[in-house]
């Protein structure tokens, strides 16, 4: 995570310059105590699965389980965002680590006794995806103000680099211990979570400006991030088309482990397939800027929507976890680059008031009916078998590739839409100061592989 020098921001004196990233205490505790939050959840998330198949041979109560971990993206993400905005940021990612590790904890106890009930499962994955949810937006809030505007593109692109890695250690990782004890991926999680808590209560800064107005309607609040949201055309139309992918890709996630397990295939395998996209979103991540400099974000989103779409029917031709995992690579890679670059896009327009409606706004639109996803992939692989699953799936993805010709363009932070007042005028409350807090917090677009599975 080096960084090139920065210039020096208007009104700044030469020696005001800021180190770099790798030396910025706060900002390294901030992504290590993420990077161990992603890393626990991704662990304990792929063992749902492994735990529920693998007991019961049922992939509809895995769909159930699964809807129960997604559903909070429904449900849950719109009056997140409100309370980010309204509450101390900090504190509330702390109270999210300490929620997330008793649920971990508590599915942990289950298994160790015996006492292992779907509805349980179901309540912990529920806990665990609401609380996500808080911290991940409270998180990306607080970026802009542990990292100098100078450094933003940097940050976000470690923080995708983190994320890609969290999944390339923590879904193989995950498996590997369920191999070992089915109760090791959750005591795992839930200390995993109590590093995360360390390191925020190290870190010295405040995760937002100061509030000068009182709060006021929660519900007007959080109409308003939304109404902000959809003004913003490619925002909006960019946040539905990524909406059909995550749904799709759901049921992709769980035909993928019905095709291994009747190809003869273990929990380790799936463990290694994951690991090999791991590596796609990482070098997708890592190589996001070279993307951003030659190809538009519109561009983007129409070639990665074609690249899914052409991927998917791979998935039911073969159960070689090889070509799986090299499939899976590329949609993860793709998915990976739209991340960086729909996210610098998102974090440069949005005012720091509005920052986490405006990003609940977006999770809802694009992952709300992803918890859909597994219930409906349940039922499919259940009833017509994975092979016709996953073609039902590539053609779904195809017409969603056909759409996304419609996509208005959309120009990257650096380039202003000179044509669009909206956006020009949005920009203005991210402009630093001389003596002001740093810039715009992370984002992120969801992807081919819905990162926060």
């Amino acid at each position: 995570m080096t960084t090139a020098p920065a210039p020096v921001r208007s009104g700044e004196p030469e020696q005001a310059r800021p180190v770099p990233l790798r030396r910025n205490r706060d900002f390294i505790l901030l992504w290590v105590s993420a990077g161990a939050t992603a890393l626990g959840a991704r662990v304990s998330g792929i063992a749902y699965p492994l735990l529920v198949i693998w007991t019961t041979g049922s992939a509809g109560s895995a769909g159930l389980v699964g809807f129960a971990a997604l559903l909070p993206n429904l449900l849950v993400q719109l009056h997140a965002g409100a309370v980010v905005d309204r509450f101390d940021r900090r504190r509330l990612m702390i109270l999210c680590d300490l929620g997330c590790l008793a649920a971990t904890g508590a599915v942990a106890a289950a298994v160790l006794t015996g006492h292992l009930w779907i509805w349980l499962l179901m309540a912990a994955a529920f806990a665990q995806g609401s609380l996500a949810i808080f911290y991940r937006l409270a998180e990306r809030a607080a970026v802009r103000h542990v990292v100098p505007v100078e450094q933003l593109p940097q940050a976000m692109s470690g923080n995708e680099a983190r994320t890609q890695a969290a999944g390339f250690l923590g879904q193989p990782g995950g498996s590997v211990l369920y191999a070992v004890s089915r109760s090791a991926p959750f005591l795992f999680a839930t200390v995993s979570h109590l590093v995360s808590l360390c390191s925020l209560l190290l870190i010295r800064k405040k995760f937002q400006e100061e509030r000068t107005e009182q709060p006021g309607n929660i519900t007007a609040e959080v109409r308003e991030g939304l109404a902000w949201t959809w003004r913003q055309r490619f925002l909006r139309n960019g946040m539905l088309l990524i909406s059909g992918t995550n749904l799709l890709f759901q049921v992709v996630s769980l035909a993928l482990i019905v095709i291994i397990k009747e190809g003869g295939g273990s929990a380790g395998v799936v463990g290694v397939v994951t690991a090999v996209s791991g590596l796609g979103g990482m070098f997708g991540a890592l190589t996001g800027s070279w993307w951003i400099r030659r190809v538009s974000l519109r561009g983007m989103l129409i070639g990665g929507t074609v690249g899914w779409a052409l991927l998917v029917p791979l998935v039911g031709l073969t159960d070689n976890p090889l070509l799986l995992g090299l499939i899976f690579l590329a949609a993860a890679m793709i998915g990976s680059i739209t991340n960086v670059a729909g996210g610098i896009y998102q974090v440069t327009v949005t005012p720091d008031r509005l920052q986490g409606r405006v990003g609940a706004a977006m999770g809802l639109i694009a992952t709300g009916a992803s918890s859909f996803g597994m219930v409906i992939g349940g039922f499919a692989l259940d009833h017509f078998g994975s092979t016709r699953t996953v073609f039902g799936v590539a053609a779904g993805l195809g017409l969603l590739a056909l759409l996304s010709l419609l996509l208005p363009n959309a120009d990257l932070p650096g380039f202003p839409p000179e044509s669009d007042p909206e956006v020009t005028a949005a920009r203005t409350p991210v402009v630093p100061a001389p003596a002001g807090p740093a810039a715009g917090p992370e984002t992120k677009t969801p992807s081919a592989q819905n990162r926060e599975k």
